[in-house]
């Protein structure tokens, strides 16, 4: 019988709990470190135990998963690299390219491997919908199109470009990420974006890939009651396939203690299985000698250029090439 896989969890936020959850199914031996004191509480929920420092978590365990604000992953997937560890980091994989690059440089010297939290290729829908593009059931990708919505993070930090890219680099980067999975490299971004400051937030991009392909992809930070939601739309030279999380919920229930109706930043996730398990059962399988995940270094680094090359567009007015930003 195999040892538990022991995995440090560093941050104890909203986007932690899915995780931890995700670790405590898989079995893994969970340690967690937050710099506030909320890691008691999440390693009482989900089977973990808290330590306070950083120097405690990296000697505890094999893995390091990095659920923090994006403005620290840089020094913490550094830290980790140096005492030896793999790495699981959260989306976007850094704030700037050099910052992701040594990143992903330090772990390769390091012998160890690392990979971004892009979980929307894990969803369900859009692991499907890829298939079937892959298959040939669309023909050649054409107009690809996205939407995604949800409340405004409460965290200021969020709402800081500089900390954390916006809406273009922190939520879009999701729908980004998965246009150039379907479609192939990114040659031009261009990028609007309107509201802010409080108010709502809508950002509009167009992405122009290498193959012809076109992606338009809207993202949307509203009000606190915000229904989350995401679409998309991928058509192709003979073919269509469109989903809606709202018009076509995998399941859904209605029961009395199910919880407010306020809005979520993330998507409902109660039956099917958690999209952030199978991702994190491809990493740890990774680790373990498997084969490699279904995302890369590599893909987060490309996702990362993509968003800034947005934010570049959206401040100047002009479509960017990601290739910009890598100079």
């Amino acid at each position: 019988m195999s040892r538990p896989l022991a995995v440090g969890v560093v941050g104890a936020g909203g986007i932690a709990h899915p995780h931890a959850d995700a670790w405590h199914a898989l079995g893994a031996q969970i340690t967690i470190y937050s710099a506030d004191a909320a890691a008691p509480a999440l390693a009482e929920r989900y089977g973990g135990t808290a330590v306070y420092s950083m120097a405690e978590l990296i000697a505890s365990c094999e893995v390091v998963d990095v659920c923090t604000p994006t403005f620290v992953h840089d020094e913490i997937v550094l830290a980790a690299a140096a005492a030896g560890k793999h790495v699981v980091c959260e989306k976007p994989l850094a704030r700037t390219h050099r910052q992701a690059v040594e990143m992903i440089e330090a772990c390769e010297n390091a012998g160890r491997q690392l990979y971004p939290g892009q979980v929307v290729r894990f969803f369900p829908e859009y692991a499907a919908a890829k298939r079937a593009v892959d298959s040939g059931r669309i023909g050649q990708p054409a107009i690809l199109r996205f939407s995604r919505r949800g409340a405004a993070p409460l965290q200021p930090w969020f709402s800081d470009v500089g900390a954390s890219g916006g809406i273009l680099l922190d939520q879009m980067i999701h729908d980004l990420d998965y246009a150039r999975w379907v479609a192939g490299d990114v040659e031009r971004v261009y990028a609007q974006i309107t509201g802010g400051d409080g108010k709502p937030t809508t950002a509009y991009v167009v992405l122009t890939h290498e193959s012809g392909a076109l992606s338009h992809v809207t993202g949307g930070w509203g009000h606190p009651n915000t229904v989350f939601r995401t679409t998309f739309s991928l058509a192709g030279s003979t073919g269509l396939i469109e989903h809606d999380s709202i018009r076509n919920p995998p399941l859904a229930w209605d029961l009395a203690d199910s919880g407010s109706a306020g809005g979520t930043l993330l998507p409902s996730m109660d039956f099917a299985e958690s999209p952030f398990l199978t991702e994190l059962r491809e990493f740890a399988a990774a680790f373990s000698g498997g084969p490699a995940p279904r995302v890369s270094a590599a893909d987060g680094l490309a996702a990362l250029d993509i968003g800034l090359a947005a934010l570049e567009s959206a401040r100047t007015g002009r479509a960017v090439s990601p290739k910009e930003i890598a100079r």
